[in-house]
């Protein structure tokens, strides 16, 4: 392979290897490893012989929030022993571990948030450079923004409320923040140069606010977010579930949730299964049984009929570790908004997590579904890298870069095995009704997409390919 190999990562990283140690004996306690057993697979047949896999004893990390249900299912329903594989389960402190795990060796896989891959891929600020790929994603949606009560008093409410009104909503969020000192406007997010962020800046700047200039973002584990926004670290926060339903039900005061992410682009992808591309080569049987595992996985979670048991069954202390009132509202889809007024903000959300399934009501192809990647919605999140200033221009060889981070050729063959149909192409538009905003995407076009943005990095400069 070309690049940096996984082997040349480890034998060059010998400071960072050490404070990862260091960083290892402090979070000790907040660990778990999730053994694998035959016995927890009585009822299910092996359809691999682990003697046919270069490697079938893997490490898989995952991080204490509902999406780590996957990894959780594979595990107690047998799917990682059907297909020949003894998986130790690794609770990762945080969204940078659990992808620093993976580019370091000390993980096989793990689940990433969406940018980590291609932001690895090109380099962006704040990402550290590997290999990274993917050749499925985990969930879509499954996350949101919480406001904190200020917010609330001052007169903002969530957005649904809003009708769609994004000057109004603009007017409330720079009224609140202008009458804020310039370090109390923080917001909160768990991983740089990823999804999230990008959500948090592209919300702003719908609604006419830049947020280069009116607020940072900080990084903060998903565990420590309910607590960082009661003591007034931040204003709001952007995490997976249930750290958001925790501020709303479980710490009452703490906040209300103001939007979902799939308020701001429906159909958005979440996480995906990040290996490093020299595990692929070097072991691609494996590989193929790893991905075929957690597919039936995320389809066992998909149905609506196993929701309640999959929200009880993360619930245990080795995964998220909450009481199964905060993990069901966004699995289950009966999702409380929250609030101050006392009036009741519960709503049925049937999309709030999507684990295999697409909604008829959004727009999609034939054959389309929740874990199938498109390398277009990976352009996007480079596009989003680009706007915000973390590379200085979009790349030229943006499409290959796409091509060796998100593997849609590796998960067309791998679905196929299984029966599983998937889209022919790689590339499709987003239209206009899935963003906040209303701002159709055409991937043909990114640059022309990047320029049409009022607000962004280095304006009124256009944005060119590298």
């Amino acid at each position: 392979m070309t690049g940096i190999s996984r082997r040349s990562l480890l034998y060059g990283a010998v400071g960072f290897s050490t404070a990862l140690a260091v960083s290892a004996c402090g979070l000790h306690q907040n660990r778990s490893t999730v053994g694998g057993s035959p016995a927890q697979a009585a009822n299910v047949e092996r359809v691999i012989d682990p003697s046919s896999l270069e490697k079938p004893n893997l490490r898989v990390g995952y991080v204490p929030v509902n999406d780590c249900a996957p990894f959780a299912i594979a595990q107690a329903k047998g799917f990682f022993y059907k297909y020949g594989l003894d998986v130790n389960l690794n609770r990762e402190a945080s969204w940078g571990t659990s992808r620093d795990g993976v580019i370091f060796g000390r993980l096989d896989a793990s689940p990433v948030v969406s940018g980590a891959v291609t932001n690895a891929r090109i380099g962006a600020e704040g990402a550290r450079s590997a290999p990274l790929s993917a050749a499925m994603t985990i969930h879509r949606h499954g996350n949101a923004m919480t406001m904190n009560p200020a917010m609330w008093e001052y007169g903002l409410r969530p957005w649904r409320e809003y009708n769609g009104n994004l000057e109004e909503f603009g007017r409330d969020f720079r009224g609140y923040f202008d009458g804020l000192a310039p370090e109390r406007r923080i917001w909160a997010t768990v991983l740089s140069s990823a999804i999230y962020e990008y959500f948090i800046r592209y919300m702003a700047a719908a609604a006419g606010i830049d947020p280069l200039a009116e607020f940072r973002i900080i990084i903060i584990p998903p565990p420590q977010m309910v607590t960082n926004i009661r003591i007034g670290a931040m204003q709001a926060y952007m995490v997976a579930e249930p750290w958001n339903t925790r501020a709303i039900i479980g710490n009452e005061g703490v906040g209300f949730t103001f939007a979902h992410g799939k308020e701001v682009w429906r159909g958005h992808p979440d996480r995906v299964l990040a290996v490093m591309e020299d595990f692929i080569e070097d072991n691609p049987n494996t590989y193929r049984s790893l991905v075929k595992a957690m597919i039936e996985a995320c389809r066992y979670c998909d149905d609506r009929a196993n929701r309640e048991e999959v929200a009880e069954i993360i619930s245990d202390r080795a995964f998220t570790g909450a009481p199964p009132k905060f993990t069901k509202p966004a699995l289950v889809g009966n999702y409380d908004y929250g609030g101050f007024d006392g009036h009741s903000r519960l709503v049925k959300l049937p999309d709030s997590t999507l684990f295999f399934e697409l909604p008829d009501d959004l727009p999609h192809p034939p054959g389309d579904h929740s874990t199938f990647l498109w390398q277009s919605q990976a352009l996007w999140l480079m596009t989003q890298a680009t706007r915000w200033g973390q590379i200085a221009e979009f790349p030229a060889d943006a499409e290959q870069k796409a091509r060796r981070a998100w593997r849609t050729d590796l998960y067309r063959d791998i679905a196929a095995d299984m029966g599983i149909e998937c889209p022919a192409e790689d590339f499709k538009p987003e239209p206009s009704e899935v963003f906040i905003d209303g701002m159709a995407y055409d991937p043909s076009d990114p640059v022309g997409y990047l320029n049409g943005f009022e607000i962004r990095a280095r304006r009124p400069q256009r944005i060119f390919l590298s």
